[in-house]
């Protein structure tokens, strides 16, 4: 076979998206037969390989082609998309050097053109590096800018898609969301080179996770695993796909899977040395694992997120919770609260904050955080977020004592996560529906709710959250609804303790304490202290 009927397999191999083949072709070939094309196309191919020193290899080959040529336009992209590759491929320092030189060639061209918006793509992750996002913003904008008005279509998507996410943090959330949808245009209609389809996928996606907007991030993981699959020997991106996939497994109570596709996705970026990336699927990992009752390996997985630059919170604190690490919990919130101002990482964090205050018997600043986190959810306008919303403020009434003001909150989320198809979190709050229901003196109905949720959480395999159904199947042992906590007041009570005292000996506010009382008195039916004393002695309580 001549060398030009390998150069038209190669050619055809590549057209089709059949990366291993056109890549195999194209190095059986002499280099010097290669056209600059060629060399970009095969620089392309081994990128979606993974193959980044071929990649670099071919771009630099393209790059001297275009420049002896007298192409300076051309070889000023060449040295763009090298800029970009060694960037992301942990040596920035020679990233630094090709987006000079793209920069110099550019200005001595002395025009505008479309190869100043891939120089402001790779500054706007510079300034994203160090937290500049306003400055990142104006890039992300010129980026988008210079896309449209040289018709690249390239530039146009993830422009768009930058913008989006920065709008995210800036609490725009759905113009943000408006940007993706624009940008996916681009990337479903086949109009986006692959290498620069898989970034707006994965750009897009992570936002989408960020903000709770788990219907699109679904959609949208869907699509990119049709595209991965219609790519053979697709090795980028195939990391970032499984975690995603992973995270919708998680959604609809799969768990088992999504931990597999986790292992799947650390191991592809170990083998790449995506750290970062290593990070964030160690965490999802964790997540997943907590929530089985595998508390030693969720507090590994945490660990290696930690020591992969990714802080595995607010995961860690709920692990420190199931262990009764109370104080560390609360510590941590407090600290994570304090700290955590854009509302992208509020959103992240609010809901966890909610779970560990209640826990802690703090439950006017769980309420105060229950009601920024529906203030967070309305204008950020997803139903996930919306639905976190209602069972942390379903969560707090019930535990100040208004199981009928919960019971609203509680059905509302209970609503949300069944269309959305999120089983561990509806059969969650199912267990709050019936502790509402027991509170109010309807045992019957809490006991149906109560069993459908624990034989739910069973066929998923959420150890912890099926355990604690079963204990409130249990004969309750206690009279007058008193729970744990009140019993504990009503026992120092009848010893005589003044409130002061009780809030000392329990580490609670004296107006936990108060509260305490009140729902006692109310329980029990009696006006004072004394009387309160008496029915802990003929009850056994004290």
């Amino acid at each position: 076979m001549g060398v030009l009927e390998d150069l038209d397999r190669a050619r055809e191999t590549y057209e089709r998206g059949d990366w291993g083949a056109a890549f195999d072709r194209w190095s059986g070939l002499d280099p010097v037969t290669l056209s600059a094309d060629d060399l970009i196309a095969m620089a392309t191919t081994a990128e979606l390989l993974d193959r980044r020193d071929d990649a670099a290899d071919a771009l630099q080959r393209a790059y001297r082609l275009h420049l002896d040529a007298g192409d300076t336009r051309a070889a000023a992209r060449c040295a763009c998309e090298l800029a970009m590759l060694y960037s992301t491929s942990g040596e920035p320092a020679m990233g630094a050097g090709w987006a000079a030189r793209a920069e110099r060639l550019l200005d001595e061209l002395g025009e505008d053109t479309a190869e100043r918006g891939y120089v402001d793509l790779r500054q706007m992750y510079g300034h994203l590096a160090v937290g500049e996002l306003a400055d990142a913003a104006a890039c992300a904008a010129s980026v988008t800018s210079h896309g449209r008005l040289f018709g690249d279509p390239d530039l146009v998507a993830i422009g768009l898609a930058a913008q989006g996410r920065l709008s995210l943090y800036s609490g725009g959330v759905q113009a943000g969301l408006a940007l993706f949808d624009e940008a996916m245009v681009g990337v479903a209609s086949g109009e986006v080179s692959p290498v620069m389809a898989g970034h707006v996928y994965c750009i897009m996606i992570e936002g989408c996770q960020e903000v709770s907007d788990l219907q699109r991030a679904a959609a949208w993981t869907t699509a990119l695993s049709r595209w991965c699959e219609r790519q053979p020997g697709l090795v980028a991106f195939t990391g970032q796909c499984a975690v995603h996939r992973g995270q919708i497994m998680r959604l609809h109570g799969a768990f088992r899977a999504a931990v597999a596709e986790y292992d799947g996705a650390v191991v592809r970026y170990l083998s790449s040395a995506s750290s970062a990336a290593a990070g964030l699927a160690f965490m999802e990992r964790g997540d997943v694992l907590r929530v089985l009752g595998e508390l030693d390996a969720a507090e590994e997985s945490y660990e290696r997120a930690a020591g992969h630059g990714h802080e595995p919170q607010p995961g860690l604190v709920l692990l420190w919770l199931a262990r009764g690490r109370t104080e560390s919990a609360v510590a941590a919130v407090r600290r994570l609260l304090a700290e955590r101002a854009d509302p992208v990482g509020r959103s992240r964090l609010l809901p966890a904050a909610v779970e560990v205050l209640l826990a802690a018997d703090d439950p006017d600043t769980a309420r105060a955080v229950a009601l920024e986190l529906d203030t967070v959810a309305h204008d950020f306008g997803n139903d996930a977020l919306t639905a976190m919303a209602a069972y942390a403020q379903g969560r707090v009434e019930l535990a100040t004592g208004d199981p009928a003001g919960s019971l609203p909150y509680l059905r509302k989320a209970l609503a949300l996560w069944g269309a959305m198809g999120a089983p561990y979190e509806a059969a969650r709050t199912r267990v709050q529906v019936a502790c509402a229901l027991r509170a109010l003196g309807d045992a019957e109905s809490a006991t149906v709710e109560l069993t459908a949720a624990r034989r739910l959480l069973d066929e998923l395999g959420a150890r912890p959250a099926a355990d604690e159904a079963a204990r409130l199947l249990a004969p309750a042992t206690l009279p007058a609804g008193l729970t744990d906590r009140e019993v504990e007041v009503l026992r120092l009570v009848a010893t005589g303790r003044s409130n002061t005292q009780i809030a000392a000996d329990l580490v609670l506010s004296e107006k936990t304490v108060a509260r305490h009382l009140s729902n006692i008195f109310r329980k029990v039916e009696v006006g004072s202290r004394t009387a309160a004393a008496a029915y802990a002695f003929e009850h056994g309580l004290a």
